[in-house]
């Protein structure tokens, strides 16, 4: 009885297997938007590969673009002022720029709260004191803190640069919804930031061309700084592994030879 029910059991599966085998299947329904979507551009940066490292006067060149343009709506609040000098500003320049924000603070005499200039070992203030508010400021789409975004998106630089510097008249056929902006290489084509750069929009003091594709770059550079302030070190290291791990290697190869060179001759 057992395996009569087992068989049946197994001749049922089987069937619906076959059936579904056969049964014509619905055709896939295709994205409209992703025919006009692109890859990422390609873009090299100076701090990439094993020995790569940052470029500083790009990294204070990126750090303009975003306190002249990006700062008005995204915040960096992961990132203190005093952490520029890696970027090679010396403590003066770093105490002028904290004292151009202001911070929260709370009143010594009131104990309400207030605001001063900033210092060294503070963050980068908040553009927005809470989501509702940055919500409300940009048609219901609150900016991302900048502190972390090439780490947390999908292609890293590229895509930060891909989504600066490529924005786009869109196509006819493309329909682009109120309060959007068309961009082929944002996920759904339409993002909800206007497009940021224009050529020229800051004044470099190194006397480099302000470009989109500059400028883009430039912040880009910065971001992944902000993003990953210890990749140099982090390069180092391991590039001093990979000496030790070779040189243990060599020395643990020639000891086994003579190992077994003296086991063999006995």
């Amino acid at each position: 009885m057992i395996r009569l029910i087992s068989f049946g059991v197994g001749a049922i599966f089987t069937l619906a297997l076959l059936i579904a085998a056969f049964l014509p299947r619905e055709a896939a329904v295709e994205d409209p938007a992703a025919k006009f979507h692109k890859p990422h551009m390609h873009v090299e940066f100076a701090h990439q590969g094993i020995f790569g490292t940052y470029d500083r006067a790009q990294l204070q060149r990126g750090f303009q673009v975003y306190k002249e343009v990006c700062a008005a709506c995204h915040s960096l609040h992961r990132v203190a002022f005093r952490n520029l000098a890696d970027l090679g500003y010396n403590e003066a320049e770093i105490k002028a720029i904290a004292k151009g924000y202001d911070v929260p603070s709370i009143d010594d005499k009131t104990g309400d709260a207030s605001t001063r200039p900033g210092l060294p070992s503070d963050r980068f203030p908040l553009v927005y004191p809470n989501d509702v508010a940055a919500k409300a400021a940009n048609n219901g789409k609150a900016p991302p803190d900048l502190s972390l975004i090439v780490k947390a998106r999908e292609g890293h630089e590229a895509y930060i640069y891909s989504v600066l510097a490529g924005y786009e008249t869109a196509p006819a056929e493309f329909q682009v919804p109120e309060g959007g902006n068309f961009n082929p290489y944002f996920p759904g084509n339409v993002i909800a930031m206007p497009k940021p750069l224009s050529d020229d929009q800051v004044t470099y003091g190194d006397g480099t061309k302000a470009t989109v594709e500059q400028m883009s770059k430039d912040v880009t550079a910065f971001l992944t700084w902000a993003a990953e302030p210890h990749m140099e070190a982090r390069k180092r290291i391991g590039i001093g592994v990979l000496m030790f791990l070779s040189v243990f290697f060599i020395v643990a190869v020639n000891s086994y030879r003579k190992i077994k060179a003296a086991v063999n001759s006995h």
